[in-house]
């Protein structure tokens, strides 16, 4: 591959590396903003933040409503209040385009949310005393990320590289982007590569490949009884959902990266009841397809008849495509790789199984790298933190990305 001009990088490194003091202190006052998944006031006040800086270099916006996501699972452990109004009115997303014709359509993906109670003690970036490192609740995930895309496209204006991108905001992505999947298809449909920037993995790791995901709801129905007097009347849902729970527990393959995890689980309202109804919600992971439908069949196969007692039913939705590694996006990572080392970087390549929003665009055909944000760690921990260095180095990656593509 043809190396990057070095005039055009040294430029874009330059301007990059004055906005330093800036980016800080908008890392600083957008961690003081509370997007936690129930507040949406800061949702919208951190979206408006970014929309304006977006419109002020060209780019036109639209608000593309949400859609609701399966009622079943508001019913799981921390669905509460939050995440019932969004079903009511779900959280819209943000598109903002500032198209060029007969250039590469660039798609960058961000969320906005965190995994934060507004209302805890976590609520502050507070940056180390030698000026390394920070720590605060969405500085690495990914309000960083956000800085970092935002600065690239506004210093590729500021020097006059002609880019032809869009970026996509959306609220969701941390409760899994239920709201916003229609508009992440409908954007990666009009758009040539996607960019999301996710947190760096450990050693600059850069994802190519993620595992899917998909959630499930295991309902029993039994026959209440008193649990001394009249035992032997009684059907116990609690025996029966744990009898499916063994049998979920075979559908793992950890050598091949199939796994099915358990809990919550609720069931009976007193010791001295059989209990009629018992629940117990799940996350599955998988690496391709072929492995999603076999697992969808297997939940679907625990069901009883409507007529049985015990009866059980099951609820899933498989929300997160896996990503696996395709030939385009590894045309992608080595370009990427090749900038980073131009630029006195290292890029590392890695699978995971975390998933994302880069999921969902590459499930809707566009090729798509999505660990392009800043380096840090301890990600949806009190402990979360950023190592500051790297707000510059992936904005200066990502704008020379860019006019390379």
């Amino acid at each position: 591959m043809k190396p990057l001009d070095p005039k055009l990088r040294d430029r874009i490194v330059r301007a990059v590396s004055a906005r330093r003091g800036r980016m800080l202190d908008e890392l600083v006052r957008y961690v003081a903003i509370p997007t936690g998944w129930n507040c949406t006031q800061g949702l919208d006040s951190l979206r408006g933040l970014l929309v304006d800086r977006l419109r002020a270099l060209g780019a036109t916006t639209e608000s593309i409503p949400g859609d609701r996501r399966p009622d079943w699972l508001l019913q799981s452990e921390g669905s509460g209040g939050g995440l019932a109004s969004f079903n009511v009115v779900p959280p819209s997303t943000a598109l903002c385009s500032r198209p060029v014709a007969a250039r590469t359509r660039i798609l960058i993906s961000g969320h906005l949310d965190t995994v934060f109670d507004p209302s805890g003690s976590f609520r502050a970036a507070n940056v180390s005393a030698d000026g390394m490192t920070a720590v605060g609740p969405g500085v690495a995930d990914m309000k960083g990320g956000l800085i970092a895309a935002t600065t690239a496209l506004e210093v590729l204006d500021e020097i006059g590289e002609r880019c032809s991108w869009s970026v996509i905001l959306n609220s969701d992505e941390e409760t899994g982007s239920f709201a916003s999947a229609a508009a992440l298809a409908r954007a990666a449909g009009g758009h040539d590569i996607g960019l999301a920037v996710e947190p760096a993995l450990p050693g600059n790791g850069l994802a190519i490949e993620r595992a899917g995901s998909g959630q499930f709801m295991v309902e029993a129905f039994g026959r209440a009884a008193h649990a001394g007097r009249d035992f032997a009347k009684g059907v116990s849902a609690v025996y029966a959902l744990a009898r499916v729970i063994t049998r979920l527990e075979s559908l793992s393959d950890v050598p091949r990266r199939v796994t099915v995890n358990v809990g919550p689980l609720r069931g009976g309202s007193a010791t001295n009841i059989v209990p009629d109804h018992a629940v117990a919600f799940g996350n599955v992971r998988f690496p391709d397809r072929a492995d999603a439908e076999a697992l969808g069949r297997a939940l679907d196969a625990l069901a009883t008849a409507e007529s049985a007692v015990p009866r059980v039913s099951i609820h899933q939705i498989f929300n997160r495509p896996a990503k696996p590694l395709i030939p385009e996006t590894q045309r992608l990572a080595d370009l990427a790789k090749q900038t980073a080392e131009e630029l006195g970087q290292t890029l590392t390549f890695a699978s995971t199984g975390g998933v994302c929003d880069g999921n969902n665009l590459q499930a809707a055909g566009l090729p798509t790298i999505d660990s392009l944000g800043v380096r840090g760690g301890g990600l949806h921990t009190h402990d979360e933190w950023i190592e500051l260095g790297s707000l510059v180095d992936r904005a200066a990656l990502l704008g020379c990305l860019m006019t390379r593509l």
